[in-house]
């Protein structure tokens, strides 16, 4: 009778043990090679390919020289800067308001987002302005911004709120509708409600939405700055990369102009990469949607 009653205990047992090892991943350390190969190699020839059909044009004189210049003269405009002492500065200039820019966009953009996702009444009659405001241009707010607040760093900060916020907001609702109503019963089972609830159940289980909102928003930001840069002048502004490229263009120097877009290009991409992605994929690690090795 003991070995019958004991029989199903040791089969669950062995079931849940079953389970676990299913659910365990194995860590294993990926070869430098490996990492070299399929994380650098790529986008190494991808670049490769777009400066060799980028100097055959030039080559071929498809377009005159000072429309479209070569690839050496794009680095002579970049060592230009380095000598002169100015690259870094233009290049921090617009990373400092573009980063600050965007903590204040989440600061602002979190709270909004929760609200909206949680209360019907104000979703019915927020909801909608949010997504026009996402499908608007961010540069239609720069001349706005100038003559509220005139030509400054106020007007650059206005810019990037109103172009990052409501995706950021969009993204947080979008990942809150995701999640199951199960854990929420669950929380509330347990003690959670009000900012307890959202702190410690929505915001988690929606962060993948919310990254993505994030990874948006950082999109939005950057794109709204170099628009309120391209438009906007003044001393008091400093020289960032959306002034530069427009002294360039003032300048009829193609070469600046396409070193302008370049730099654009690469610290947008350079952010993505160093700051989001690995967020990204750790929060997949995590839920098992990602392999340890990626």
């Amino acid at each position: 009778m003991s070995s019958t009653d004991t029989t199903p205990t040791t089969r669950v047992d062995d079931e849940l043990q079953g389970l676990d090892a299913l659910e365990t991943v194995t860590t294993q350390r990926v070869p430098l090679t490996q990492v070299l190969r399929e994380k650098v190699l790529p986008p190494l020839l991808g670049v490769l390919l777009v400066l060799a059909v980028w100097q055959l044009v030039y080559s071929l004189h498809v377009t005159p020289s000072y429309k479209l210049p070569s690839p050496l003269d794009v680095w002579h405009s970049l060592t230009d800067l380095w000598y002169q002492g100015t690259l870094f500065s233009i290049i921090w200039t617009s990373l400092w308001r573009g980063i600050s820019g965007f903590l204040a966009a989440v600061v602002i953009g979190t709270p909004i987002g929760l609200i909206v996702a949680r209360v019907k009444f104000v979703r019915a009659a927020v909801g909608p302005v949010l997504s026009g405001l996402q499908s608007l241009p961010s540069v239609a707010w720069v001349p706005a911004a100038v003559i509220w607040l005139g030509i400054n760093d106020q007007a650059m900060y206005a810019v990037i709120l109103l172009g990052a916020v409501p995706s950021i907001a969009n993204g947080l609702i979008s990942g809150i509708d995701q999640v199951p109503p199960l854990f929420l019963r669950a929380g509330r089972t347990l003690g959670a409600r009000g900012l307890t609830s959202a702190r410690h159940v929505l915001l988690p289980a929606a962060l993948p939405g919310y990254l993505a909102g994030l990874k948006q928003g950082w999109a939005f930001s950057w794109r709204s700055l170099m628009a309120a840069e391209l438009i906007a002048s003044s001393p008091d502004l400093g020289i960032g990369l959306g002034r530069y490229l427009e002294n360039q263009r003032d300048a009829s120097d193609m070469s600046g102009v396409l070193l302008g877009i370049i730099l654009i290009l690469v610290v947008g991409v350079a952010i993505d990469l160093l700051v989001f992605t690995p967020i990204e994929n750790r929060v997949l690690r995590s839920r098992g949607l990602l392999q340890s090795g990626h």
